[in-house]
């Protein structure tokens, strides 16, 4: 049996009330068309994922949800979603932990956690505009990792087979930046995420030869890379200079 509050609620939200407001659990308020008070508890708005929050269609300025893939309450201000202080609010392009949300894992992902919010972080800028991705022609065991989750272990593989700072995975392995040093040169699928979330990231090259490299070797002359123009993932000689963004994890 519903209590009379939750009878009240049910009117309110499917009565077109516009010569009233309403109160539950107190008299309402005059500047307020709703009103609900307790100290047992909460306003609990909409839950969806961010993926759920973009299929709305024509949001309201002011429309409020809590995302879940986040774990954020957004507000719509009329042009994008927004978390309170005003920064981007599905947590992609987001400051955090020494650089920019690049991705969160989703399920199915390797390293997902159910309720639990894990990713990538991009360093703000690029580490190199062109720089080969290893010291000489040999193929490194183990530096083969093309998953989500890879690429720390590729940069380690190839540093401790090359120990000059002049490769891209060492350039990776030895920043240290916005109080962070565990950087690495990401995968192939995770240079691919860097990509395709690049506008909400920033500060990509988007040239004609705007190529960065992956940490993902193909054998012992050649390495992924990723064309961040059209987005083509190829393969080119590790003698090559391609551009380098360090990412880390969380």
């Amino acid at each position: 049996m519903k209590t009379f509050i939750q009878l009240i609620l049910l009117f309110a939200l499917s009565t077109n009330i516009q010569a009233q407001n309403v109160g539950i659990g107190t008299a309402p308020d005059s500047s307020a068309m709703l009103h609900i008070s307790s100290t047992t508890q909460g306003f609990l708005p909409p839950r969806m994922t961010v993926v759920q929050r973009d299929l709305i269609v024509n949001p309201a300025e002011g429309l409020m949800i809590y995302n879940t893939t986040s774990k954020k309450i957004n507000v719509f201000n009329g042009t994008a979603w927004q978390l309170f202080n005003g920064n981007t609010a599905n947590g992609i392009g987001d400051s955090y932990q020494g650089g920019t949300i690049a991705y969160i894992l989703q399920p199915g992902d390797p390293g997902y956690v159910a309720g639990e919010i894990h990713g990538l972080i991009a360093a703000p800028t690029d580490q190199s505009a062109g720089i080969i991705w290893f010291c000489t022609d040999k193929l490194i065991a183990g530096a083969d990792g093309i998953l989500l989750g890879t690429g720390n272990k590729n940069t380690l593989d190839i540093v401790t087979e090359c120990t000059t700072i002049d490769i891209a995975a060492s350039l990776c392995n030895n920043l240290q930046l916005n109080g962070y040093s565990d950087w690495y040169l990401p995968s192939k699928d995770e240079l691919n995420k860097l990509y395709l979330n690049r506008a909400a990231i920033g500060g990509f090259a988007n040239s004609f030869n705007s190529v960065y490299w992956s940490s993902t070797q193909i054998d012992a002359g050649i390495a992924w890379n990723q064309s961040f123009s059209n987005g083509f993932q190829g393969k080119l000689p590790k003698a090559s200079t391609l551009r380098v963004r360090a990412v880390r994890s969380f």
